[in-house]
C-alpha cells in the first residue's frame, strides 16, 4: 500500500531528520509510528502526502511514486488529522466536514448524506451538531469532527499526527476506543504518530519505534512487548529487567467486580504475556487452577510500572 524505499530527509543546514528508511505499510493496517521528540516520526508521516518533500529515495502508494500524483488529488485522497484540531471557526460543522467533497465536486445531496452518516458514526447527532460552530463544541467533540472531516471524501489513507495528545485523559481514552471501533467498520489504512507507548500498544496492528531518524524496531504490540530488540526499546516501553524478574501478580490484583469478563490470564503467566494482553484489553480476569481470583486493569499495571521505575530511580540516585 505505502512503501518507503531508502527514504531520507536532509535540511539545508545538513541536519538529517530521516535516514534511509525502508518500510512497507499494508492496506487496511493501523500502523503506529512512535518515538521520542525529534526522532523523525512526524517528518516520516508528512512525507507521505508531500507536506514535507523527501531528499533521497522513493515513496510509493499502490505502486505509484507519490511524485507522479497530482499534488491536489494526492492530498484529497489522504485524510489528515492534526493535534491542533484546525477547524475553520467561521464555518459550521457541516461546512467544515464538506470541504474536500465540495472540492471534488460531489453533489450537494450526496455531501449532506455523507455528513449526517459520519456524524452519526462518531456519536454526534446531526440535527444537534451540523449547524453549530466549532467554539460551541468541547475539545473531544471538535476532535471527533476533525476525524470525520478526514474521512469525508472516503480516502484510502488516513494520516494522524498525535491527534489526541492535547485532550484530557478521559476524552483521550474515549476517542481511542471510538477510533478502534471506527476502524473495524471502515478498514482504512491509518498511519498514526504518537509519543505514548501505551497508546501505540492499544491502537496499533503494528508499531514502528524510531530513534534519531532511524527505525529501531517494527512489530506487532505482542512482538515489541515480548521481544524488545535493544535497551532503547525496552526503556521506551517502560519495562526493565527488574520488573520482569521481580513481578508478582498480587501487586496489581484487584477484587472481582460484577459482570462477565471474557479475557482471562493465569496467575502463572509472565509479565510480558500479561502486558501484551493488556495492550488489547483494558481489563483481564486472573485465574488460578481454574478459579477466578481477581482482575488486572491497564491502569493498575501502569501504576505498578511507574512506581517500580521511580523506586529504582531513587535507588540508583
Amino acid at each position: 500500500m505505502i512503501t518507503f524505499d531508502n527514504v531520507s530527509k536532509k535540511y539545508d543546514n545538513d541536519q538529517v531528520a530521516v535516514k534511509a528508511i525502508n518500510l512497507e505499510i499494508k492496506k487496511g493496517e493501523f500502523f503506529v509510528i512512535i518515538g521520542p521528540s525529534g526522532c523523525g516520526k512526524t517528518t516520516l508521516l508528512k512525507m507521505i502526502n508531500r507536506l514535507i518533500y523527501l531528499t533521497e529515495g522513493t515513496i510509493r502508494i499502490n505502486g505509484q511514486r507519490i511524485s507522479d500524483y497530482n499534488i491536489h488529488e494526492l492530498r484529497w485522497n489522504i485524510g489528515y488529522v492534526l493535534q491542533q484540531i484546525a477547524l475553520f471557526p467561521h464555518m459550521t460543522i457541516e461546512e467544515n466536514i464538506a470541504i474536500v467533497p465540495e472540492l471534488k465536486k460531489w453533489r450537494q445531496q450526496q455531501i449532506q448524506q455523507r455528513v449526517r452518516a459520519l456524524l452519526e458514526m462518531v456519536g454526534l447527532e446531526p440535527d444537534k451538531y451540523s449547524q453549530r460552530k466549532p467554539k460551541e463544541l468541547s475539545g473531544g467533540e471538535q476532535q471527533r469532527v476533525g476525524v470525520v472531516r478526514a474521512l469525508a471524501a472516503d480516502p484510502e489513507i488516513i494520516l494522524m499526527d498525535e491527534p489526541f495528545s492535547a485532550l484530557d485523559p478521559m476524552s483521550r481514552t474515549k476517542l481511542q476506543d471510538d477510533l478502534l471501533e471506527l476502524q473495524r467498520a471502515i478498514q482504512k489504512t491509518i498511519v498514526f504518530v504518537s509519543h505514548d507507548m501505551q497508546e501505540a500498544l492499544k491502537l496499533g496492528d503494528r508499531i514502528c519505534v524510531m530513534k534519531d531518524g532511524e527505525i529501531v524496531q517494527v512489530g506487532t504490540p505482542k512482538e515489541v512487548m515480548e521481544n524488545p530488540i535493544n535497551d532503547f526499546v525496552k526503556e521506551f516501553i517502560g519495562v526493565k529487567e527488574h520488573s520482569f524478574n521481580d513481578f508478582n501478580i498480587e501487586q496489581v490484583l484487584e477484587p472481582m467486580t460484577n459482570g462477565e469478563l471474557q479475557h482471562v490470564v493465569s496467575c502463572k503467566d509472565s509479565l510480558p504475556v500479561i502486558l501484551s494482553k493488556l495492550a488489547q484489553h483494558a481489563c483481564l480476569a486472573v485465574e488460578n487452577d481454574g478459579t477466578i481470583i481477581g482482575i488486572i486493569t491497564r491502569q493498575s499495571m501502569l501504576q505498578f510500572l511507574a512506581k517500580d521505575g521511580s523506586q529504582r530511580g531513587e535507588a540508583n540516585g
